[in-house]
């Protein structure tokens, strides 16, 4: 029986699992929506309202590890950093930015139908 390219989407050893869990999750989104320019660390940090030092590294080397951002060591003192968006990771932000307007478009709506789950489901 012959597969079509969408029968392997759902299974696990599909190489496209890891990068979407890498690239999809909040602190990802939310980083390369910040790198409109080159930024330096603290001010992504800052930026970043409740993200910690330590998974905001952890997100910086993962997209950096994947080609979505380019990492920059500035000399200053003391040392700076700051990171970019490369060309791979810039063309994310169209379909991030879909993402976000729909979000946004819908929030409101979903937040009413956790309520009603909410109160539905209460023991």
């Amino acid at each position: 029986m012959a597969t079509s390219p969408t029968d392997t989407v759902y299974r696990s050893d599909c190489p496209s699992r890891p990068i979407l869990d890498q690239i999809a999750d909040k602190w990802s989104m939310m980083v390369m929506a910040v790198l409109e320019e080159p930024t330096r660390f603290n001010e992504i940090k800052r930026r970043l309202e409740g993200v910690t030092q330590r998974v905001l590294t952890q997100t910086l080397r993962r997209l950096e590890r994947n080609g979505m951002v380019a990492r920059r060591v500035l000399p200053t003192s003391p040392v700076g950093v700051e990171y970019s968006l490369t060309p791979l990771g810039a063309s994310l932000r169209e379909p991030f930015g879909r993402l976000y307007d729909w979000t946004v478009n819908h929030a409101e709506e979903i937040r009413t139908h956790q309520r009603d789950y909410d109160q539905r489901t209460r023991i």
